[in-house]
């Protein structure tokens, strides 16, 4: 994790995002990037500064984006980070999918209410099919609850069918880094409903490809869906973060397909990160 990026809208749970990205970032000594997009009546670039004027609601906005976004470069400075900021006129989720391309992101932190709200809707709502699909490096979303940080307790959601080694070592690079816990969750909603022993075997075989992975736990959930997994997990246990692998892949299980991510993201209380596998 070297070059972090940070969409915002400067709504409260986006500051929220920005500061555990501040957090995580000075964790791991990273770059850090803050993006805001906003649309212009006008192409704003090839807009002469006398015709500025003609639009004054525009100019004050772009006026109070520079000033939020001069503050939470100051805040990242202020923790020894080197940080940038961006100001596109532009609202668009394929332009952060570029912009992340362009600048060689490997790691992008945004907040999300859910799908009730307007900034979800472009970022994480009715397209978050399109920005999880574009962006293939983890993202991790801070949601309504409170983000702790440093994260003591990490669940890694899987059926355990495939290699997913890759996503998972992202997983432990962040729970060694924070002394995390990683629970090792199986929800099981198919033909093997209430065979405990069954779904834990794979979890056993997995660990194989981690030998020296101590702080963890391993857990079964028989639900009828994986979001009902997490959900009965999250009221039984301490979870600081969700994280869960995603996949396009013709051929595999689609328990951990993108439309599946895209609902836990949605629906999740806790931060959740989805790594594409």
């Amino acid at each position: 994790m070297k070059n972090i990026l940070v969409p915002t809208d400067f709504s409260i749970i986006c500051d929220k995002a920005a500061h555990l990205a501040i957090e995580i970032a000075t964790l791991f000594d990273a770059e850090i990037h803050f993006l805001h997009q906003i649309h212009t009546p006008v192409d704003w670039v090839k807009l002469s500064k006398t015709d500025e004027p003609k639009y004054p609601d525009t100019q004050k906005a772009i006026g109070i984006a520079k000033s939020k976004l001069r503050s939470l470069d100051k805040d990242a400075e202020n923790r020894g980070l080197k940080s940038r900021t961006f100001l596109e006129y532009i609202s668009d989720v394929k332009a952060i999918s570029e912009h992340s391309h362009n600048f060689h992101h490997d790691f992008i932190i945004t907040g999300s209410k859910g799908t009730q709200e307007d900034f979800s809707k472009q970022f994480l709502g009715s397209n978050t099919q399109k920005i999880i699909r574009d962006i293939h490096v983890p993202i991790l979303v801070v949601k309504e609850d409170t983000a702790l940080f440093p994260f003591k307790n990490i669940i890694f959601v899987s059926d355990f069918k495939e290699d997913m080694s890759n996503a998972f070592k992202q997983v432990v690079q962040i729970a060694e880094k924070c002394n995390s816990k990683i629970h090792l969750l199986n929800i099981n909603t198919s033909k093997d409903f209430n065979n405990i022993k069954n779904c834990i075997a794979p979890i056993r075989e997995f660990l194989t490809n981690f030998p020296t992975l101590k702080n963890y736990e391993m857990h079964v959930y028989n639900e009828s869906t994986i979001l009902k997994g997490i959900e009965t997990f999250q009221k039984e246990n301490e979870v600081d973060l969700v994280a869960m692998y995603t996949h396009n892949r013709s051929g595999l299980s689609n328990i951990f397909s993108k439309s599946i991510a895209e609902n836990i993201t949605n629906n999740s209380k806790k931060p959740v990160m989805t790594i594409h596998l």
